[in-house]
């Protein structure tokens, strides 16, 4: 039997084989790292995951499809953009994540958030593989007509690589429910089908899920606190600060305030606001989601509890629990070792992987617990699939029932986390927990499917 530092060295190796095919990719490289860092001890221990060049195709994706989107803005002048869809894996089930519209998305972006998404499907237990898509284009600042013909132009395309059995997009930053519509109008006027289930994140009234605006934030709350009653605590008068104002982090903030915690801040490009009282909920909502407005209006309209801090870090505020939930590596060592300094109990990551390597290695050191974003963020997948599963049956499930079932999925996640990392000799890890469970699950699937 292979040792496990054979096998890491075997995993070092793939690594550097990694960045030197996928050039100036670093977020890819960082995904990728994080995962088959934590593998040894599995392939150790199940040598017919090595064998048939598992890992080199796991890390490969299925597809690629990279495109021109042209649009025209209400002037008349035209730009182009590029469309992404990577489809990473689907031996679980048809591809599944969603559409990022960001001036900072390119390939390597897209391809970390879609190698991510295949072990957070995997973990849901609903039978969906990995994949993500977007593209460079900013809506922020466009009117609804510019996004409206950005999105038709895109569909224009994207349409021939999805389905409902063939891959499902559904939102991310800068895709909420106003794009989503725009795109499943364009993709049902080019198909000539209403084809519900091949795209999630719809309108309620349209073949959308209640509780999926809140499933992301919700979901990574109910981690956060399934993660603090290991230690016997709870989130009853805990504070906490969240990162971001946008779906992900309003939720999250409605979730804790809900089981009882105090979340004072939320943030944005432009800088982060405090609020001692505890984030208001309505007004946040009013200025992000109607008048998509910036964060120091909140503060101005506040009053004395809240101030606005331009630039800074959101992490330098004092508290018991730390969401992030804005975007990739927003969270670094430094912040962890402020957090640290501070007393933070426990991290959990609404974003997709907020927090990087030396950040999440000195956090655990530190013995806080740590929430990986494939399993704290599962929730929102989680619900895309619930989404899925009654467009297929034509039907539509109460606000109650979702909430029970995304309840009783994060339940499972955790517990999946948790007693994966104690038997692989790693307790409280829920790092390794979560890599090794989601590999596991599709690692037996692909085995079982043959080598394609």
């Amino acid at each position: 039997m292979t040792t496990r530092s054979e096998t890491q060295t075997t995993l070092d190796h793939l690594l550097t084989e990694i960045e030197h095919r996928n050039p100036a990719q670093p977020e890819f490289h960082q995904a990728a790292h994080e995962v088959l860092e934590t593998l040894a001890p599995v392939i150790a221990s199940r040598p017919e995951y090595a064998e048939p060049g598992l890992i080199e195709r796991l890390v490969e994706p299925e597809r690629q499809v990279i495109f021109r989107v042209p649009w025209q803005d209400d002037q008349g002048r035209v730009h182009v953009n590029r469309g992404f869809r990577v489809e990473f894996n689907s031996a679980l089930g048809p591809y599944k994540g969603g559409l990022r519209f960001h001036p900072s998305v390119n390939l390597g972006v897209i391809k970390f958030l879609g190698f991510e998404q295949i072990f957070k499907n995997a973990l849901t237990g609903l039978g969906i593989g990995g994949g993500k898509g977007g593209s460079d284009f900013d809506p922020h600042g466009r009117s609804d007509a510019e996004v409206m013909r950005f999105c038709q132009s895109f569909m224009t395309e994207l349409y021939r690589h999805i389905g409902e059995h063939t891959d499902v997009p559904a939102g991310d930053i800068g895709v909420g429910g106003r794009e989503i519509g725009y795109l499943f109008g364009q993709y049902r006027r080019i198909t000539n089908r209403w084809e519900a289930g091949v795209l999630t994140g719809k309108g309620a009234g349209w073949g959308g899920s209640l509780i999926r605006p809140e499933a992301t934030g919700y979901g990574n709350v109910l981690f956060a606190a399934a993660m603090l009653r290991e230690r016997g605590e709870d989130l009853e008068g805990q504070t906490a600060v969240v990162s971001g104002s946008g779906n992900v982090a309003i939720y999250t903030i409605e979730k804790l305030t809900a089981l009882g915690a105090n979340a004072v801040t939320c943030s944005d490009s432009s800088g982060y606001v405090v609020d001692e009282k505890g984030i208001d909920l309505d007004l946040l909502k009013q200025i992000k989601e109607v008048e998509r407005g910036r964060v120091d209006a909140y503060a101005e309209r506040r009053g004395a509890s809240a101030r606005f801090v331009a630039g800074g870090s959101v992490w330098d505020v004092p508290a018991d629990l730390a969401l992030p939930s804005a975007t990739q590596n927003e969270l670094d060592e430094k912040d962890a070792e402020t957090l640290i300094r501070n007393g933070v109990k426990a991290v959990s990551e609404g974003a997709n992987m907020p927090a990087t390597l030396e950040a999440v290695h000195l956090l655990q050191k530190a013995g806080v617990a740590f929430g990986p974003g494939k399993a704290a963020n599962a929730g929102g997948v989680a619900v895309s699939a619930l989404e899925m599963a009654q467009n297929h049956a034509r039907t539509s499930w109460t606000s109650q029932r979702v909430e029970e079932e995304l309840a009783s999925i994060m339940t499972s996640i955790h517990t999946t986390c948790h007693d994966t990392a104690e038997r692989y000799g790693a307790p409280g890890d829920y790092v390794t927990g979560a890599n090794i469970a989601g590999f596991e699950r599709v690692a037996d699937a692909m085995l079982a499917q043959g080598v394609i």
